[in-house]
């Protein structure tokens, strides 16, 4: 039995090292040709650099790669198993499938904890150096400092929460003018801005349309006539006190932003003092959309640990059906695999498209594969084990 599991895993662990090493090519050419592309135009980036950024984006292509090269290896070996015949000759000794697979499920488990230190840690905090390194470029976009559905604090004098970053233009703002002593001062809301930059300089002009907000005087907060149309000058944070984004953000820090958003939204002008049920009045009396800043940052947490799990998901189903396809070639266990991860991711993309659809909630949508693909699994092995 050792035997036979060694040599198992030796065809497993090799197919795997193959499909892994052509699904993060292909993955990494494409973040090649949409991210470092804007590297190459830059007159500053040498070699060196353009090395270094696509060794910083490994992390973040290789957790992708890594599923969809076990689920490859998966339908391969045991297509190749049951086209040739072995199979039939193991189960014919008496060993079960169920046996027979074992260092199969050690193996998937091994790599969800690999794929768990990425997701979690390594990939963010890669992703964060890498921005940090188109950042310092010189490619100074509105969007490489804000982020959209986030408190952004690291912009001397300011607090600003923006909903959604088209280009240079902010739709649906919350901003808080902050004195010497960092205390907010003012608070406005505009249902749309823009950020223009100012040539030679780290600075933007910051254009509001439709604003409205209370000031505090003498202890209390006044409401303010409605200001249409105004503009204030902020200045770029340094690439070392710029604020990491939601899919920069490890595991550990996406905890502490969930549990300090509470408060920020708290010291946010007239909004201070009321509770959450306040809150959610005073927004829906304004005429900007009520919005949840909590559930990006839930959604972005549960992908991380629910994405870890892909590979066990994925080994669960990938076995019956290469036994199931009698195929040995390589294309069609691809194509498989190909299909299969579409399925899974779509449910990530949907969680992501839903993050501020608190209603819905979307980051439960995030393990709705892992639970598919599993059970489904589960019970394809349970019947060609009685098979």
């Amino acid at each position: 039995m050792r035997t036979l599991h060694t040599y198992l895993t030796r065809q497993v662990l090799a197919t795997t090292m193959m499909t892994v090493a052509v699904f993060t090519f292909v993955l990494l050419l494409g973040n090649v040709l949409r991210e470092i592309f804007t590297i190459l135009l830059n007159d500053r980036a040498s070699i060196k650099v353009i090395g270094m950024a696509i060794g910083l984006l490994l992390p973040h292509v290789f957790v992708f790669s890594l599923p969809m090269g076990m689920l490859t290896a998966m339908l391969l070996t045991f297509g190749r198993l049951s086209a040739e015949r072995e199979l039939i000759a193991i189960r014919n000794g008496g060993i079960s499938l169920l046996a027979l697979i074992t260092p199969m499920l050690l193996l998937a488990a091994a790599f969800s904890c690999v794929c768990a230190l990425v997701n979690m840690e390594i990939g963010p905090r890669c992703r964060f150096v890498y921005k940090n390194l188109i950042y310092d470029l010189g490619n100074k976009r509105p969007d490489a400092v804000l982020s959209e559905k986030c408190f952004i604090r690291d912009i001397p004098g300011f607090i600003i929460y923006v909903d959604q970053i088209k280009g240079n233009d902010l739709h649906h703002l919350l901003i808080s003018k902050l004195n010497t002593n960092s205390e907010i001062v003012v608070n406005l809301r505009a249902e749309r801005g823009q950020l223009v930059r100012q040539p030679g300089t780290n600075q933007f002009v910051l254009h509001l349309y439709n604003s409205s907000g209370a000031a505090l005087e003498n202890g209390n907060w006044q409401p303010l006539p409605f200001l249409g149309e105004s503009e204030y000058v902020i200045a770029l944070p340094s690439v070392s006190t710029r604020k990491p984004k939601l899919n920069e953000m490890t595991f550990g820090q996406l905890r502490e932003e969930l549990r300090q958003i509470e408060a920020a939204q708290m010291q946010t002008g007239s909004l201070a003092g009321m509770d959450a049920q306040g809150i959610r009045r005073k927004m829906a009396e304004s005429r900007l959309p009520m919005v949840d800043v909590t559930t990006p940052i839930l959604v972005e947490m549960h992908r991380q640990v629910a994405f870890s799990f892909a590979c066990i998901g994925f080994t669960l189903v990938g076995i019956p059906l290469g036994i199931r396809s009698h195929r040995k070639e390589t294309s069609v266990g691809m194509a498989v695999a190909l299909v299969l991860v579409l399925v899974y991711y779509s449910f990530l993309i949907m969680a992501g498209s839903l993050d501020t659809n608190a209603k819905v909630y979307p980051y439960l949508i995030c393990w709705i594969p892992n639970f598919l693909f599993q059970v489904v699994g589960a019970w394809l092995l349970w019947r060609a084990n009685r098979n």
